[in-house]
């Protein structure tokens, strides 16, 4: 009887789990992931913010560690620090309550671009995210530095997202 009551306390709990992947308002998300781009792999992390119901604001950054040789890029060319917009569709695509999709656009210190991401929550606290990233506007079109090489492509990131 009490291996019947203990799975039923089980099941009635894992119910109320509510995994939510964007709440709204004062939602705050953390993300780390893997960085995949072209003649380079890094570090990419983000946080956002919620505004309203389906917007939020936050910033991302990024390193790139393995730079192809002939770059030849010191510190400065391999980071990036950009502000962010997010428009959080999750709730207005209506898929599953745990999972938001986000297109948004970024301003960075080297670019103007744009982004597109989704990410699904397992839990209260965890879930899984990608996001593709991709250059709208360069800032030098005709300077030919590792820097404009590394943060002015098309970039892919994977990782794991943290609600706070």
């Amino acid at each position: 009887m009490k291996k019947i009551t203990l799975a039923l306390i089980a099941i009635i709990s894992i119910s109320f789990v509510n995994a939510q992947a964007f709440k709204g308002q004062g939602d705050q998300k953390f993300q780390v992931a893997a960085n995949i781009q072209d003649e380079a792999t890094g570090v990419n992390i983000s946080y956002d913010y919620g505004l309203g119901q389906n917007i939020s604001v936050g910033f991302s950054s990024s390193y790139a560690l393995g730079v192809s040789d002939f770059l030849d890029a010191d510190f400065g060319d391999r980071f990036d620090l950009k502000a962010r917009f997010n428009a959080n569709l999750g709730n207005v695509i209506n898929i599953d309550e745990n999972f938001d999709f986000y297109p948004g656009l970024s301003l960075s210190l080297k670019n103007f671009g744009g982004h597109v991401g989704a990410r699904y929550f397992f839990t209260e606290g965890f879930g899984i995210f990608t996001e593709a990233n991709f250059p709208l506007a360069k800032y030098d079109e005709n300077k030919l530095d590792p820097a404009n090489y590394i943060h002015n492509q098309f970039t892919l990131n994977i990782g794991a997202s943290f609600n706070l």
